[in-house]
């Protein structure tokens, strides 16, 4: 084993990694508990991927206190933070929030618009939230080929950067000018592999230094999301190239896998080559908690998921749930019900809440739970999918934001 993963891992103390010059001192993590390191241990950089964080460092100026105890001032000491020098990792930390905020269009009642993003950003703050996921959408960025214009997105990603909110960005989806003819639909495969590929790495590029993980594609599965369903053979050949190009631009970002509708359908993947493109697996689980035994239920879809995985010789890897959710409507509501029947009420979407954060994440190789959605989509779905939000469309706070910003204020972290 290299010297370097040796010391990271922290079976040799008082090391550093010399990089252009500077030596950068590397903690000792040996005596930390087994279930830190069962949390913690795939989020540690290997050489490479140390090298690139450091050059971005350095590129930056990037000023850390070597003397500290938190050098990329992140909030968690080196002691317990996995790659000490990469603010955009802060290690295990199971928090999240599916949120839209790149929606400021007239299809989605320009929900994020001017101050209204100000608000989701400083709610999300306020309840201990640390990870978002949201589009970085195609035709936003490149509307016709070669014509960038990321404005929108700068202002995004400085804005949760500020509040030390991190970003799991989608590349999402097809832009008109690059999708099949003759319907040229946003949920096409793109013409040419290539224009997708330019775009991601592009929004890479430009975004390495604030965000680590990018997700290829939502719900590929789905035909609602991606079209053609072929058993994922189309989208698997996205996803190599994909992966390929952006470890070459940011070899110490991290890929995962479209969110996939169905979890099972993971195994598709693998038998179309895909098992080497992805970093980590992106599974979405959506029950009712008004069922019987719902987080059995749910737990069910991730026991199927790690089965595949043993089955195909990819076992390791960390599973992220990008979406897990519930609606809740208010009492007495008329509201359409969502696809899992009855919709529950706000205390029902709160007690599911509780039971996601404190039992179903204990389901061992989950990292992330990303709760779906944030705030409610007034008016959008027409049902009660609308009413998946922490808080209201209004910007007023639900049972379930208080259970959740309360689970998070409470929360002990593996040491």
């Amino acid at each position: 084993m290299p010297r370097l993963v040796l010391c990271l891992l922290g079976l040799i103390a008082l090391c550093g990694f010399k990089f252009n010059d500077v030596e950068y001192p590397l903690p000792d993590f040996s005596k930390n508990s087994p279930e830190w390191h069962a949390r913690n241990d795939a989020n540690i950089p290997d050489e490479k991927e140390l090298k690139a964080i450091l050059r971005s460092v350095q590129e930056n100026k990037a000023v850390f206190a070597l003397n500290s105890d938190d050098y990329d001032k992140d909030g968690v000491a080196n002691q317990y933070d996995p790659s000490p020098y990469d603010w955009r990792e802060i290690g295990y930390n199971p928090f999240a929030a599916l949120a839209f905020l790149n929606w400021d269009h007239k299809w989605n009642n320009f929900s994020f618009q001017g101050e209204k993003l100000d608000k989701a950003v400083a709610a999300l703050k306020k309840a201990g939230i640390t990870y978002v996921r949201m589009d970085f959408g195609w035709s936003d960025i490149e509307e016709s080929e070669g014509k960038w214009d990321f404005s929108r997105y700068d202002r995004i990603v400085n804005l949760l950067s500020k509040n030390n909110v991190r970003i799991l960005g989608i590349f999402s989806y097809c832009s008109g000018w690059a999708a099949e003819p003759p319907d040229y639909l946003w949920c096409s495969a793109p013409r040419e592999n290539k224009f997708f590929v330019n775009f991601a790495t592009a929004v890479i590029k430009r975004y390495k230094n604030k965000i680590k993980y990018w997700e290829v594609w939502n719900e590929p599965d789905s035909r609602t999301y991606w079209r053609p369903q072929d058993m994922l053979v189309r989208y698997t050949s996205l996803l190599q190239d994909v992966y390929q190009s952006a470890k070459i631009e940011d070899p110490s970002c991290k890929i995962l896998m479209g969110g996939l509708a169905e979890a099972y359908k993971i195994e598709w993947i693998y038998k179309n080559g895909g098992r080497d493109y992805f970093d980590i697996v992106n599974v979405h689980v959506l029950s009712s908690p008004l069922r019987p035994a719902p987080v059995k239920s749910a737990q069910s879809a991730i026991i199927q998921v790690k089965k595949i995985m043993v089955r195909c010789e990819d076992s390791k890897k960390r599973i992220w749930v990008t979406e897990m959710g519930c609606p809740g409507v208010p009492n007495k509501s008329t509201v359409k019900q969502w696809w899992n029947g009855k919709n529950p009420d706000e205390q029902q979407q709160a007690d599911w809440v509780k039971l996601v954060y404190t039992d179903f994440i204990k389901e061992e190789q989950v990292d992330k739970v990303f709760w779906a959605f944030f705030r409610d989509t007034q008016d959008h779905f027409g049902s009660g999918v609308d009413y998946f939000g922490l808080i209201r469309s209004d910007f007023s706070e639900k049972p379930s934001y208080k259970t959740l910003e309360d689970i998070i204020k409470n929360w002990e972290p593996p040491r």
